[in-house]
Parts: structure tokens; sequence; C-alpha cells
């Protein structure tokens, strides 16, 4: 059974009756898109990691202008890192109006829907996914999360996120870029990738989109039969200390 849920930030959930033997992944979109465009578009994601995981979608809370002036209501952002209110990965030295708003947003999420095995994200999702890992290293969240998975991650170039880079970030994550992505180019990827202390990499030829084929899609299997032998081990001890 699946419904889909709005929030006071009129947000698309899709939240599905939870199976306690998957692992529970919150998924972050990227810019100009929202929880169910995005779910539409990694249906061959969703697909391959079912047997280990349920995602849950959500959408940011700012919505994007169009080019006509008008506000888009299907074209999201969780933050803008520019004043006329756009977002640019490459930008640096920017602002991020209405970060607060989408920390609260998550927050929200994780008490009502959670907890969640962990996070993962595409573009600026995978962006602010890396930020939320750093913020935990640092002890700022009220929650918690024990794994990251990354497609086209970036870090953040706002001033205010800065300081949140400068620790090493022990968590298990797992980063998938594309060679030829132009949007997102590979160095800006590798430069997230640098501040984890154990990350796994798995790098595809192709451009700005979750790919997920051969050996991208075994990496994902690899790490998520991982992170899910931990989730059954956790359970048996539970089990255990209950009897």
């Amino acid at each position: 059974m699946s419904m889909t849920d709005q929030n006071s930030n009129h947000s698309t959930i899709e939240k599905k009756e939870g199976d306690p033997m998957k692992l529970k992944i919150l998924a972050f979109h990227g810019y100009r898109q929202n929880g169910a465009l995005f779910r539409g578009k990694i249906g061959s994601f969703r697909k391959a990691v079912s047997k280990y995981a349920q995602l849950t979608f959500i959408s940011a809370p700012h919505k994007v202008l169009n080019e006509e002036g008008g506000v888009d209501e299907d074209h999201r952002s969780w933050w803008f890192n520019a004043e006329d209110n756009t977002f640019s990965g490459k930008c640096l030295g920017g602002p991020a109006i209405g970060f607060e708003k989408t920390l609260q947003l998550v927050e929200n999420i994780v008490k009502e829907y959670g907890p969640f095995d962990g996070f993962m994200g595409f573009s600026q999702g995978a962006c602010l996914v890396g930020l939320l890992a750093a913020m935990q290293q640092k002890g700022y969240l009220p929650y918690s999360f024990n794994f990251a998975i990354f497609a086209s991650g970036f870090r953040s170039g706002s001033l205010v996120h800065k300081g949140f880079y400068d620790d090493e970030i022990d968590l298990p994550s797992l980063h998938v870029y594309g060679e030829s992505d132009s949007i997102i180019p590979k160095e800006m990827s590798e430069s997230l990738i640098n501040l984890f202390i154990k990350p796994i990499i798995a790098e595809h030829s192709g451009g700005h989109y979750v790919a997920c084929s051969g050996s991208i899609k075994d990496a994902y299997l690899d790490f998520l039969h991982e992170k899910y032998q931990d989730l059954l081990e956790e359970r048996n001890e539970e089990d255990k200390n209950d009897t």
C-alpha cells in the first residue's frame, strides 16, 4: 500500500508501510526537481535496490522561478546561493537562502517517518546530504543516519557552509559520479569525496544523472548488502535482548 501525503511545506512524500527487514533510505532530489519527478527518473535504481532498501522521497520547500519570473510548482530547491533566488553548484562564496527552512523540514520528516538508516541524494540533494553528514560529524543534528549515497555530489560553495567542512567525516559512504558530467565536473565530486575517511567510489563514463547499470549497479548492491547485513545483526541482537 502506498499513499501520498502533503506536509505543511507542500512536500510530496511517498509513504509505504514499513518493512522492518529493509533499510530505510531518505532520498533527496536535485535542483529544479521534486520528490515525485526524482522518483520517476530513477526507476532503474529503485528496482535495483528494492531487495535491500525502501526509499522515501521528499520535495524541497522552495519553489524555483521559471524564465517568465513566475513560480513553478514542480521545480524545487533546497536553498538558493544567489540573491535572485537561483542556485548553481559552481557558485562559490554565495549565500544559502532558505537553508534553515530545509533543515527544519528534514528534521520534521525524520521525526514523522524515520528514523532512517541512510540518506541518498543527487546533485544539489547530494550536496545537502554531504552537509548533513558534516553536521552530524560535529554533533549538530537532533537525529542520526548510518550511511550516505551520493550521485553527482559536491561541496556547497555558500559562505555559511564553509565551517562544516573542516572535519573529516567518519560515515560509510558511496560516491557515484560521471566522468563527462559538465554540470558537476568530477573534480567537484572528488572535493566532497576527500572529506570522507573511507569512501567507496564508483565512476561511470556518462554525465549528470543517477547511473545504475553494470559495475555501478554492482557498487550500489555491494554497499547496501553490507549495510543490510549490519541491520540484520542489529535486529538479532535486539531479539536476544528481548528474550
